[in-house]
């Protein structure tokens, strides 16, 4: 899988390359990492309570994206240039003294998106809304909420690529692309 691709390569390096910027205003490969951890934490038990909720609407032959989850899931989708974003505090590891363990707790997290995709085969991506990240007045369909999540995680995993890439050149060092 991918993502045993992805650990297997990020753990060839060491702390102090996991840790290492481009530049101080930028993220390092785990605060990368530790951003779509923590957007994981506040998704994965959202989306599993309301799929546990949601088990008596009947799964559709069909998903329909909303207007806006649609709008959301398209921004993140990663991009030739990608347009910068604003991160709330709260999920902004800038700074943070990471560990190796962080790539462990976001294959977890990967293991459990997919564990999760596999049990919305029985549920109506359309009908059943999850709240997101920005206010909880605002839901989005299941089906788009997967959407974000995933968009959201491939936008920053070619961000975490970019460093290691940036890394390599200034270290000089062989890296194999894990795309």
């Amino acid at each position: 899988m991918w993502f045993n691709t992805l650990q297997n390569k990020l753990k060839e390096l060491t702390k102090d390359a996991l840790n290492w910027k481009i530049n101080p205003e930028s993220w390092s490969i785990l605060e990368c990492i530790e951003h779509l951890n923590l957007y994981g934490d506040f998704y994965l038990p959202g989306i599993e309570e309301r799929m546990t909720n949601g088990r008596d609407l009947a799964p559709s032959d069909e998903f329909n994206s909303g207007l806006l989850g649609n709008y959301f899931a398209n921004s993140l989708l990663p991009k030739e240039k990608l347009n910068k974003m604003k991160t709330f505090k709260d999920k902004d590891p800038a700074g943070s003294d990471l560990e190796l363990s962080t790539l462990d707790r976001f294959i977890r997290q990967q293991l459990k998106t997919l564990e999760l995709l596999e049990k919305a085969k029985k549920v109506n991506l359309t009908r059943i809304k999850t709240s997101i990240s920005i206010t909880k007045l605002l839901k989005l369909r299941l089906g788009d909420t997967f959407r974000v999540l995933i968009y959201h995680n491939q936008r920053h995993l070619v961000q975490a690529e970019k460093v290691v890439k940036a890394y390599q050149d200034c270290t000089n060092l062989h890296y194999q692309s894990i795309s």
